[in-house]
């Protein structure tokens, strides 16, 4: 952690107060690294995303204030130039903050433009990295994210950026030997599945869907590329969900009967 009273990247004077933007996993509390649970404990202030699950919410000492800043789709309580303020404000009133992160704060965490807001007023900051959601959902299903001879990459796409005027390079996506996980996905499910398939990959290359990974709640549905949009409709899956897509995903136990059962269930609804 910066001393108090030091510079910032910049090299200007900080102001009394700091910010530690900290990862706060993808779900269960026990996934903390010990400084976030640390800093969490020591907070003055909290200023928490839609991701941060209930359980991890619980941890923060009674009493201290806290500020819900989560974004869904077609809600934004605050604008991103709005958390980076209220960051700069709380800060200056010499506030211990903590600015909880669902995953890891620097994968599709806007991180940067929060650390701009700080680096701009003279606040001193930290960054307390977490398991990604990418990792944590991995685990939770059982599955390596690579794997010699079958996944040499490994590729995190956003499916929703608003700010980029460039369309994802399907045809550098649509290929083997990679492990593609794709966050914030599920309204844009049917997009990445028809382009995956129109660049080249099989109709029934596997894909994983997740959602909320790590947590009690969790479910887990093996699909295809071609299957996945009836898949996740059938099941009434939600956000949060991650989509992993690659031959990984058939490490999973149980993955045959499971593609079966879907299999199944699907012909079954078509039918009636």
């Amino acid at each position: 952690m910066l001393p108090i009273n030091t510079v910032n990247r910049r090299g200007q004077l900080t102001k009394a107060g700091a910010v530690a933007l900290v990862g706060a996993g993808p779900g269960a509390a026990d996934l903390l690294t010990l400084r976030a649970l640390k800093l969490m404990q020591q907070a003055e202030a909290v200023v928490y995303d839609r991701l941060v699950s209930k359980e991890v919410l619980a941890l923060i000492p009674a009493g201290c204030p806290c500020f819900d800043v989560g974004k869904s789709r077609g809600l934004h309580r605050y604008s991103q130039a709005e958390i980076g303020a209220l960051l700069v404000q709380l800060a200056q009133q010499g506030l211990k903050v903590v600015r909880l992160k669902g995953g890891d704060p620097a994968v599709f965490g806007r991180l940067a433009e929060e650390l701009d807001a700080l680096d701009s007023a003279g606040i001193q900051w930290q960054i307390v990295p977490g398991i990604s959601a990418a990792s944590g959902c991995a685990a939770a299903t059982g599955i390596p994210l690579t794997e010699r001879g079958i996944a040499q990459q490994l590729r995190f796409i956003s499916a929703v950026d608003k700010n980029s005027d460039t369309t994802q390079d399907w045809a550098s996506l649509a290929k083997p030997g990679q492990t593609l996980v794709f966050y914030m996905g599920l309204n844009a499910l049917g997009e990445i599945s028809q382009q995956l398939i129109a660049h080249g990959l099989p109709a029934d290359w596997p894909l994983l869907l997740v959602e909320n990974g790590s947590r009690p709640q969790q479910r887990q549905v093996l699909s295809s590329l071609a299957d996945a949009t009836h898949a996740a409709k059938t099941m009434a899956l939600q956000s949060p969900c991650l989509i992993l897509v690659g031959q990984v995903a058939l490490r999973q136990r149980d993955a045959g009967q499971m593609l079966a059962q879907l299999k199944t269930q699907l012909a079954s609804e078509v039918a009636a």
